[in-house]
C-alpha cells in the first residue's frame, strides 16, 4: 500500500496538521494527481474556520493545485498519465443542470468546490473530476501555476468580462495576493492602469507591476483622486474593505463598475443616486472553469505575468497558514510536496 501525506483540519477552526493514509484510487469520470504546488488561499479561511455550509471535518483544504496525473479513471476521455494540469476554486461540473445545458459551468447547480466536495491540494495526491482540469502550459511552473487557478482566473477573468476596453483606465482596489496580479493583468491588457492602496511605500511597486498611476488611499478622497485623471472605466475591487470599496464609486466614469472581488465581512453602503445617474454598475465576479483557468495561464506565459510568491514544503504549512492570515506573505505562499 502507498500511503500519502495530507494537511487535515479536525474541527472549525483547528490546526493545520500532517496526516498519512492510503494513496486513494480515481473513481470514474476521475483522476488523481500527484502534487506539485498548492496555493495558499485567503478562501482558505472559510474551510478551516468552518464556515461554509455542508462542511464535514477532518477535511484537507487547498484550491490552487498545480501537478501531474498519474492515474485515470473509467470514462475519461482526453487526458492521460503524465498531463499536467491545475484545479482551481471551481471544482467540477454536472453538465445537466440548466447552467451546464448553456454552458455556465461556473454556476452548475451541482458545482463541486475543491477542498470542500472532496479532499483538497495540500497533499501528495488527490482525486478530482476531469471536468475541473485545466492544461499548464508547456515552461510554466507548477509554482506558478497554482495560484493562477484561482487569483489568477478571478483577476484576469473579472477585467476579460468587463466593461473596460485598451486604452480605457482601470483602478485596481488592493495591492495584495488577488490585486498584485490584477495590476499586471490590466497592464498587459492595455488598461490606463491605477493603483489605489494604503501607504505611500507601495507607490514603486505598483508602477514595477505596471500601474501609470498611484492613489494612496491614506491621503483621502479617493474618487477626487482619479476623478482627476479623468475616472475609472472599472474599479477591480481585491481589497478586503467594504469602506474602501464604497469610497472608489463616484471616481467611476458614467456607465463605470465597480467589479467586487475581495471578500469584506461589512455589507457594501452603495448609495443609489451616484448609481442612478451615472448609470453605474456594482457586480461581483467567481473564479472560473477549467477553460477560464487554461486562458489565465496561457495569457500570464504569453506576456509575462507572474505571480510574487514564497514557497514551502508541504509540513510548513501551517506557518504558510499564519504568514497569509498575518499579511506577511509577499504574495501568494505556495506548498511543495
Amino acid at each position: 500500500m502507498v500511503s500519502v501525506r495530507s494537511v487535515t483540519v479536525d474541527a472549525p477552526g483547528g490546526v493545520l496538521a500532517i496526516t498519512e493514509g492510503p494513496r486513494p484510487e480515481p473513481g470514474y469520470g476521475q483522476v488523481r494527481l500527484a502534487v506539485e504546488a498548492s496555493g495558499i488561499c485567503h478562501s482558505d479561511v472559510a474551510l478551516v474556520g468552518g464556515h461554509l455550509p455542508g462542511l464535514a471535518f477532518p477535511l484537507t483544504p487547498g484550491h490552487e493545485i498545480a501537478g501531474r496525473i498519474d492515474a485515470v479513471g473509467e470514462g475519461v476521455q482526453g487526458w492521460a498519465a503524465g498531463d499536467r494540469v491545475a484545479v482551481g476554486w471551481y471544482g467540477g461540473h454536472c453538465t445537466s443542470c440548466d447552467a451546464c445545458r448553456r454552458g455556465d459551468f461556473v454556476h452548475c447547480a451541482n458545482g463541486q468546490i475543491t477542498g470542500v466536495s472532496y479532499p483538497g491540494g495540500y497533499s501528495d495526491s488527490v482525486i478530482v473530476p476531469a471536468t475541473a482540469l485545466a492544461r499548464i502550459p508547456e515552461g510554466m511552473s507548477a509554482e506558478q501555476a497554482a495560484p493562477m487557478a484561482c487569483a489568477g482566473v478571478t483577476t484576469y477573468g473579472a477585467l476579460r468580462s468587463s466593461k473596460a476596453r485598451p486604452g480605457d483606465r482601470v483602478a485596481v482596489l488592493g495591492l495584495g495576493g488577488l490585486g498584485h496580479l490584477g495590476v499586471q493583468f490590466a497592464a498587459k491588457m492595455g488598461f490606463d492602469t491605477v493603483v489605489i492602496a494604503r501607504g505611500q511605500e507601495k507607490a514603486e511597486l505598483a508602477v514595477a507591476l505596471g500601474a501609470r498611476h498611484y492613489i494612496d488611499a491614506t491621503a483621502g478622497d479617493v474618487a477626487g483622486h482619479l476623478r482627476a485623471l479623468g475616472g475609472a472605466r472599472v474599479v477591480l475591487a481585491t481589497a478586503s474593505s467594504a469602506p474602501a470599496m464604497t469610497e472608489t464609486l463616484e471616481g467611476l466614469t458614467p456607465n463605470g463598475e465597480l467589479i467586487v472581488l475581495g471578500f469584506s465581512p461589512e455589507p457594501l453602503n452603495i448609495p443609489a443616486f451616484p448609481l442612478i445617474v451615472q448609470a453605474r454598475t456594482v457586480r461581483g465576479y467567481p473564479a472560473g472553469p477549467a477553460a477560464d483557468i487554461e486562458d489565465t495561464m496561457a495569457f500570464a506565459h504569453l506576456t509575462g505575468v507572474r505571480a510574487m510568491t514564497e514557497t514551502l514544503p508541504l509540513t510548513e504549512a501551517a506557518k504558510g497558514y499564519e504568514r497569509m492570515m498575518a499579511n506577511e506573505a509577499r504574495f501568494r505562499v505556495v506548498l511543495t510536496m
